[in-house]
């Protein structure tokens, strides 16, 4: 019988000896990758012409033979510098595009009209309200290749601006920036972002709520599918919500976790056939985990425990005592959580062997996930309404659904009417008055202490309406139409600023946004519209209401009291391609299309100053709040 070790090394011999074919091992990596911390090690041993090339997969396709695809990608491990992915991932990736053409050119053109400049900055680029700064992983991208990838992933937050939660965007864009150039990264990933609907299949999740579907989706499949394995978890945990945790983390199980080999191999069979894959590897994950720990009943034979960058072979029963006692000792120490984090690192079995664990778990289909995934949406989306738990990461915008009190309020309501032309406001009032409202507001910009500095600035009668959250771009995504589309029919509105530099400031709105639409006796559309009851604000670095200045003038009688200047009753405006507040030689806020950038100047409206330091500023957060029955 040949020794454990000498068949070792004849597998690794034979490995070499099918990469020494190739004259430059590294070659098909781009320039921004460091190919020296990348080793070159196929997971099995080779034979020549075993593996399918690009031309019989591009027919496949072609072909329209999915199924038998899906296999070929599945059992064919390529070496980690295989040339194949160069084309066959972006081809995948287009399959899935909604659009299907791909015009030339589009992604440098945007890339110009953003920076201004096709150049690489020299440095990071800031990168979409929608990425997650822990969760940036550049694997073997060197600095240059990971402004590379700040530079893609800034490009698709402009063009796909209803993304306002996708933390796997980043590592996806940084892993097949490894196999092609920053353009054809740039065309994969957006056919991942906006793929064809009637196929069915998801591939990045763009939502917090989705995202928080897609956890509790892995963890209600892992318990039936993966019973043992899951209870094996259980029973490490101290309390449920432990658990819960752990499975908040699946995804950086693989995409955090997983030797870079083994999650290429995983990424291969991704793009072909969405996020159903990922399931599959984080339950094989959690049955690995469970064989090396203790007793299994997925496998009768032990697998080795050895560095990452090794291939995996099946060892000798003898093996499988200290294997198993050497994680038990680790989640001892640790607990599970480290444990099982560890472990990924470390995968004691070769990228296909984790591969045929995920697809050889038996009865779980495509459909039964789909399904548990819309079932979970569905509840969670009920729940949103229904629920007052807090702990749920929830559609804010109907957080705040009138309650029998405040409609007790709104009878109760101070009689004072809007302010038109020649009207004046109430007095200043104590900052007690109108605030049991607010109590409701769950912002993510503005603490309670701010909050009931606002509330104070308002009209009297409005502090009694109940407040609604209408549109924020965290929930609602960056667009000026979506903005129309849940803001416009309301009056009045407040919008709440948070800028990329932390400054927060907004304008109370005082008549709806439906009257841009409105045409003057002539058949002209208003330029301007709204009352005097308009007014800006800024909460942070300092505090200040900044009032229409037409208020003081009539109560000094100014001028009349009844006549001013043009430029000081400039409220509000708004087209299909801006919305301002303020004007008169400047705007007191001015937002573009896609609620991405503004500025702010002193303006004769309102007679304020800059709201933020700089005067242009990037939004990082929009609120815009309604009155429910106002």
């Amino acid at each position: 019988m040949m020794k454990h070790g000498e068949s070792g090394n004849k597998v690794i011999h034979s490995m070499l000896s099918v990469l020494e074919e190739e004259s430059d091992i590294y070659e098909i990596f781009p320039d921004y990758v460091d190919t020296s911390s990348i080793s070159i090690l196929s997971d099995s041993p080779v034979k020549k012409g075993s593996l399918k090339t690009f031309q019989e997969l591009q027919a496949l396709i072609q072909a329209g033979k999915k199924r038998e695809l899906k296999q070929i990608i599945r059992e064919n491990s390529w070496p980690i510098n295989s040339s194949i992915r160069k084309q066959l991932w972006p081809l995948l990736c287009q399959q899935h595009a909604q659009d299907k053409t791909v015009l030339e050119g589009f992604y440098w053109d945007m890339v110009k009209q953003i920076f201004g400049t096709t150049d690489l900055p020299e440095k990071s680029v800031m990168l979409p309200p929608f990425v997650e700064g822990s969760h940036c992983l550049a694997y073997h991208l060197t600095r240059k290749g990971k402004i590379v990838a700040e530079r893609v992933v800034a490009v698709i937050g402009y063009s796909c601006p209803d993304i306002t939660y996708s933390p796997t965007l980043f590592p996806i864009t940084a892993i097949l920036l490894h196999f092609m150039s920053e353009e054809e990264c740039y065309n994969c990933m957006t056919s991942l972002v906006k793929s064809d609907p009637k196929a069915k299949e998801t591939f990045i999740t763009q939502t917090k709520l989705l995202y928080e579907v897609t956890w509790r989706t892995a963890m209600q499949i892992s318990k039936k599918h993966v019973k043992s394995a899951t209870s094996f978890l259980l029973r490490q945990c101290p309390n449920n919500t432990k658990v819960e945790h752990m499975f908040q983390d699946w995804m950086w199980w693989i995409f955090q976790g997983l030797p870079f080999h083994h999650l290429v191999r995983v990424i291969d069979c991704f793009l072909n056939e969405g996020i159903k894959v990922f399931y599959r590897v984080a339950m094989a994950i959690l049955v690995l985990f469970h064989k090396n720990s203790g007793s299994s009943p997925y496998s009768s034979s032990p697998v080795h425990t050895q560095n990452s960058n090794a291939s995996a072979h099946p060892t000798i029963p003898s093996s499988s005592s200290t294997c198993s006692s050497s994680w038990l000792q680790e989640i001892s120490l640790n607990g599970v959580e480290a444990a099982l984090n560890k472990f990924c690192r470390q995968m004691p079995v070769s990228p296909s062997k984790l591969l045929r664990t995920a697809f050889g778990i038996r009865a779980l289909r495509s459909v039964y996930i789909s399904r548990v995934f819309v079932k979970t949406e569905m509840s969670l989306r009920s729940r949103t309404v229904l629920s007052g738990n807090r702990q749920l990461v929830r559609s804010r915008s109907s957080d705040n659904l009138p309650t029998s009190q405040s409609q007790v309020n709104v009878q109760m309501m101070s009689h004072t009417m809007t302010i038109r032309e020649g009207s004046t406001s109430p007095g200043p009032r104590a900052p007690s008055m109108g605030t049991y409202p607010i109590q409701a507001i769950n912002s993510q910009i503005l603490e309670q202490e701010a909050l009931i500095t606002l509330w104070s600035w308002l009209p009297v009668r409005i502090t009694m309406y109940q407040p609604i959250l209408l549109y924020t771009t965290e929930e609602h995504g960056c667009s000026l139409t979506t903005f129309f589309v849940r803001v416009e029919q309301h009056e009045p509105t407040i919008l709440i600023v948070k800028t990329s530099n932390g400054e927060t400031f907004g304008a109370y709105c005082s008549t709806r946004w439906v009257e841009r639409n409105l045409k003057d006796d002539r058949g002209n559309r208003q330029a301007y519209f709204g009352t005097g009851e308009t007014f800006v604000f800024s909460l942070l670095p300092e505090r200040h209401r900044y009032p229409w200045v037409g208020l003081d003038r009539t109560t000094s009688g100014e001028r009349g009291g009844d006549h001013f200047d043009h430029a000081a009753e400039l409220f509000m405006a708004a087209d299909s391609k801006m919305l301002t507040v303020g004007g008169g030689e400047g705007q007191a806020i001015w937002m573009d299309e896609n609620i991405r950038f503004g500025k702010t100047e002193r303006c004769q409206t309102f007679d304020n100053p800059p709201l933020c330091e700089s005067g242009d500023f990037e939004i990082r957060v929009l609120e815009v709040y309604g009155f429910s029955g106002a």
